[in-house]
């Protein structure tokens, strides 16, 4: 799965790399660590001409109640497989897709009763391009609407499947030329259910401690950190 994400890039570096433009007073600060449980802003890619902010956690256009928080945080991840056919997602497979821009983002090796928390990057750039799904809902109470993505998931590679080795899946990461079909609709979610190579990414161990502390937004957090209990096996 992915529930703890970054966003790190400049604005003019998202415009140049999808060709879209940035909305006046578009924040920029970057997120090193972010969990999808906090409902983050996110800098977002659709067929807009804009570049689009929403929140992370999807919540479906049909929801009636006021109190969203419980939906949005079983809809951070939506599973390739099975988005076709759950009520919170088939209506928006092909028609409103959108790009996730992340620079890198964080999953956790179970060695016994132990949890190791990798930070997993792009080889080539520093933009990873994770498929997503959009809706926009209109607050029953306030009335204000409300726009928010999920991030679809795959079965994992070599790679995640040895760092993600209890559960075995990771976010779909679209090749740049896949990135265009995506957004049109032209791509087949069985497709997306292929995951990349492993060559597409990159992994190291970081700092568990500091990834569970109040400062886990930091540069820091995202940097290699040598674990002395564990042998590292074949990453590296």
């Amino acid at each position: 799965m992915c529930y703890s994400n970054s966003s790190t890039s400049k604005n003019i570096d998202l415009s140049k790399k999808y060709g879209k433009k940035i909305p006046a007073g578009m924040d920029e600060t970057p997120i090193y660590f972010a969990s999808g449980f906090s409902f983050p802003t996110w800098r977002i890619v659709t067929q807009e001409d804009t570049l689009q902010s929403m929140n992370w956690g999807l919540i479906p256009s049909w929801f009636k109640e006021h109190d969203f928080k419980e939906i949005a945080s079983m809809t951070l991840n939506a599973r390739a497989e099975t988005a076709g056919e759950k009520a919170s997602f088939k209506h928006l497979v092909n028609r409103q897709m959108c790009i996730v821009p992340s620079n890198g983002f964080f999953e956790w090796q179970t060695i016994g009763k132990e949890k190791i928390p990798y930070f997993i990057y792009p080889t080539h750039g520093n933009i990873l391009s994770m498929a997503g799904l959009f809706d926009q809902w209109h607050d029953p109470l306030t009335g204000i609407l409300k726009k928010t993505f999920t991030i679809l998931t795959c079965p994992a590679n070599e790679l995640m499947a040895e760092i993600h080795n209890y559960k075995k899946r990771m976010p779909v990461l679209l090749k740049p030329e896949q990135e265009m079909d995506w957004l049109q609709g032209k791509l087949d979610l069985d497709i997306l259910q292929n995951p990349v190579d492993s060559t597409f990414i990159k992994a190291h161990e970081v700092n568990r401690k500091l990834v569970a502390s109040k400062n886990q937004n930091s540069l820091e957090v995202q940097l290699p950190f040598k674990n002395d209990l564990f042998e590292q096996g074949s990453l590296f």
